[in-house]
């Protein structure tokens, strides 16, 4: 899939100035992040020794999603910007609120079930506006965790998150326009190359040019959340979407399939075979003085930890980015023994990690 980088009739771009760029990609990777606490908390709410199939799609997929989130700061990185995944707010407050074409739709961390996989097929379903007058809807007054808004503006959301995509793309091609290759005016040593990061699923692109950069946005947009809708991306992977549909309809996807018909192997998905979690857990929802509030705050203490690590590979140091891929999948441990514990007196209701980091990271920052 290509993206259009045209403008359409005389209209003008949301993203003239190097400010307005840097915003819309600072909100990107707030974007790419904030799917990745929802799919490890469905991941890791999975019961050992059942759901392989699934367990391996969600894991596969949380490693692209950290691809995502590379792409993004290579771009800021190439045009001046500097990534930070630990300023407040960076972490949304769940349930998050995501663009669904005419709505907005909720994001919440839960156990794994088939609600949990329609809102993930939400996430990763590409749709593309009707036409130019509806990529940006008002949606009404500003709600806490709206994201893929119009930055300076949370009533103004955009279509979808390939539409988000799309006018970042518009904004590059305008101020290579104005600016040529000027424009890319980053520290090359801050680009991640394939030495630092390996996902199986799409070469990571460092960016220096036009190029680099619509290669970047093709590559995030064809793995799930852009326009195209193929059931293959370029890379010959299967697409986010396409993979959480096998395990709804039961059946992995061939080469020369057509959508929604897969006629490969059987899988096989207990629905049941997940610890019965709390949706969207706060430290609030935990006793002071018990054992799930305290791991609950270790959890966040190092999941800041883990976003610092992001910041400083991002930062100049992208060899780092070799242990922040490993630490991620190091708090399965912490989340595990939330998961895997009761919240004392709620009868069938097990603890889940709170992603509350905001505390955390001031103590990281000073």
């Amino acid at each position: 899939m290509t993206t259009s980088h045209h403008l359409n009739g005389d209209s003008m771009p949301a993203i003239t100035t190097l400010d307005e760029l840097y915003a819309y990609l600072d909100s990107a990777m707030q974007l790419e992040h904030a799917t990745i606490p929802p799919y490890l908390t469905a991941l890791y709410s999975i019961r050992p020794g059942t759901n392989s199939d699934a367990y391996h799609v969600l894991r596969v997929t949380v490693v692209e999603e950290m691809l995502h989130l590379t792409l993004v700061a290579n771009l800021l990185n190439a045009v001046g910007g500097t990534p930070d995944l630990t300023v407040a707010g960076f972490v949304p407050d769940y349930p998050a609120y995501l663009p669904d074409g005419e709505r907005d739709f909720q994001v919440s961390c839960a156990r794994f079930s088939r609600e949990s996989l329609g809102t993930f097929l939400e996430i990763e379903r590409p749709r593309q506006a009707p036409d130019e007058q509806s990529r940006l809807i008002d949606r009404g007054p500003a709600r806490r965790g709206r994201l893929g808004s119009a930055p300076g503006n949370n009533q103004l959301q955009y279509y979808s998150i390939g539409e988000f995509y799309q006018e970042i793309s518009r904004g590059l091609h305008y101020l290579h326009d104005l600016l040529g290759d000027a424009l890319f005016c980053g520290d090359p040593t801050r680009q991640v190359g394939s030495e630092y990061f390996y996902s199986g699923g799409g070469a990571i692109v460092p960016v220096s040019d036009l190029r680099s950069a619509e290669a970047a946005i093709d590559l995030i947009c064809e793995q799930g959340e852009g326009f195209g809708g193929g059931i293959f991306d370029s890379e010959g992977e299967l697409a986010h979407y396409y993979r959480f549909q096998q395990l709804v309809l039961g059946r992995y996807y061939q080469e020369r399939d057509s959508r929604d018909h897969p006629s490969g192997p059987h899988i096989e998905v207990d629905w049941d075979a997940a610890y019965p979690i709390k949706q969207n857990a706060h430290l609030a929802d935990y006793p002071a003085d018990s054992e799930v509030a305290a791991a609950a705050i270790a959890f966040n203490t190092s999941y800041a930890g883990f976003l610092d690590l992001l910041t400083r590979a991002y930062g100049g140091r992208p060899e780092l980015l070799l242990d922040a891929v490993t630490e991620m999948f190091r708090l399965r441990d912490q989340m595990t023994r939330l998961i895997h514990n009761p919240i004392p007196g709620l009868d069938g209701v097990n603890a889940a990690p709170t992603f509350e980091v905001s505390v955390h990271l001031a103590g990281v920052a000073s």
